[in-house]
């Protein structure tokens, strides 16, 4: 169980399971456009066994059992994002009236259930036709994101608890864009500091149209890792700042601050949109909160092959989850830390923890992990971090993007073949902690 109270992280603190539209609604009807992750997981060879997010978790049918989850794990809140190409099916112009309705309902059911929603406009399913006009390499999208904004908040805005633009801007940009590991794939330097930007200024145009329709509690999605060195050597120093400069300083300093770091501009000059100093003002544009994603430490190594970056990742040295990666909770302390002393003073949620593990109900790892990480964030509070509110990632087993279904995040477990819903020990902790009830296994969808 986790050897924790409630109690022990103050009056207001807020706790709460996350997960994201592609990963879990499936629906692909009702209006629905297709996204570009329909089309990199239909081509070979990019998602482990060919995996797609076709039906995922059913959520879409499914919802109001998974909301019953939520609540009965005595969680306060559920952050969930959008599916923007469920609302706007080409990107821009008509909207599906039918997308609009299914988020209503959804939204309304946390209300009715007690549950405060936590939105996120886009969790990386950019609508096709928005990539065949250049996606995230073309300026433009930051007035099509804009538009995109202004409609949920007209539409759901007076209901959301918080809203956040954009989930872990560097998956988006640099794992998409430069390492081909997320859609649309691609493998180039040019298109991946456009992105960087780009996301960013979409990012900030955001924010002015969700003002602009009254919509409040505005904040972005950073995820970090924990950079060090593999040894003291000079050469694995410099590798560990430059990953540290694109993997956490330029977003942390883009968004809160209006800045990105000088090393990181200085290696990127020749890739970058032209005149991108001219954007600053709105890339930092005033929020209200920051979420801070996070997983693991990463050890890195200079390599004269590494690519412009000229690093490569060391082999972890603690224990890993399923994903290969470090099991690092003393991370999330200094990452928090560092955040509230160097780049704001807003509050802080962990918006996304958690640990992929092998198949099972009895996950005692997960839970220790957990208890681990949220004993992090009392030491992080304790050094003047302002942190709200915890997420755990994630409420269900999920089509993990590349990792495809092979890869379990969730606090129930879901068998792919019938959709059945188990909560696993871990789901039962929080209950205990939070005091909710362990609801019974489900398997029939409430539509």
């Amino acid at each position: 169980m986790l050897d924790l109270k409630r109690a022990d992280f103050g009056p207001g603190f807020v706790f709460g399971a996350a997960t994201s539209a592609y990963q879990i609604e499936g629906g692909q009807a009702d209006g629905r456009g297709p996204s570009i992750w329909d089309s990199f997981a239909a081509t070979p060879g990019n998602t482990a066994g060919g995996d797609t997010g076709v039906t995922a978790c059913d959520h879409y049918h499914r919802w109001r059992e998974d909301l019953d989850l939520v609540r009965d794990g005595g969680f306060d809140a559920y952050r969930f994002s959008f599916a923007w190409p469920r609302l706007v099916p080409d990107g821009t112009g008509a909207v599906n009236e039918k997308g609009v309705a299914f988020y209503d309902r959804l939204i309304d059911g946390m209300l009715e259930r007690g549950l405060r929603p936590f939105g996120t406009l886009y969790h990386w399913d950019l609508p096709s036709a928005l990539q065949d006009r250049g996606g995230w390499l073309s300026r433009d999208i930051a007035g099509w994101f804009a538009e995109y904004a202004a409609l949920v908040g007209r539409r759901f805005g007076d209901r959301l608890a918080s809203t956040a633009t954009v989930n872990e801007p560097w998956c988006v940009s640099v794992l998409s864009h430069l390492f081909g590991k997320h859609a649309p794939g691609l493998r180039d330097l040019r298109a991946a500091a456009r992105a960087m930007h780009h996301v960013l200024l979409a990012h900030g145009e955001g924010i002015r149209a969700l003002r602009a329709e009254g919509v409040g509690n505005l904040g972005i999605v950073i995820n970090l890792e924990k950079s060090e060195p593999a040894t003291p050597a000079p050469g694995d120093v410099a590798a560990a700042r430059m990953w540290d400069g694109t993997f956490n300083r330029w977003f942390l300093g883009g968004a809160l601050k209006g800045e990105y770091p000088r090393d990181v501009t200085d290696l990127l000059a020749p890739y970058l949109p032209e005149d991108w100093e001219r954007d600053m003002d709105t890339v930092g544009r005033p929020l209200d909160w920051c979420g801070i994603n996070y997983y693991t430490r990463t050890l890195m190594r200079h390599d004269p092959q590494g690519g412009i970056l000229r690093s490569a990742r060391a082999e972890p040295r603690l224990e890993t989850t399923d994903l290969g990666w470090e099991i690092f909770p003393e991370g999330l302390t200094e990452l928090l830390v560092r955040v509230a002393r160097e780049y704001t003073s807003l509050p802080l949620y962990v918006t996304e923890n958690g640990m992929a593990e092998r198949p099972g109900l009895d996950d005692t790892r997960r839970v220790r992990f957990h208890a681990d990480h949220l004993r992090a964030v009392l030491a992080a509070k304790a050094k003047g971090a302002d942190v709200r509110g915890y997420f755990a990632w994630s409420l269900l087993d999920n089509f993990e993007w590349a990792e495809g279904y092979a890869k379990r995040f969730g606090l129930v477990e879901v068998d792919f073949e019938t959709l059945e819903r188990r909560p696993r020990a871990s789901y039962r902790a929080f209950a205990a902690m939070l005091g909710g009830v362990v609801a019974a296994p489900t398997s029939r969808g409430t539509k």
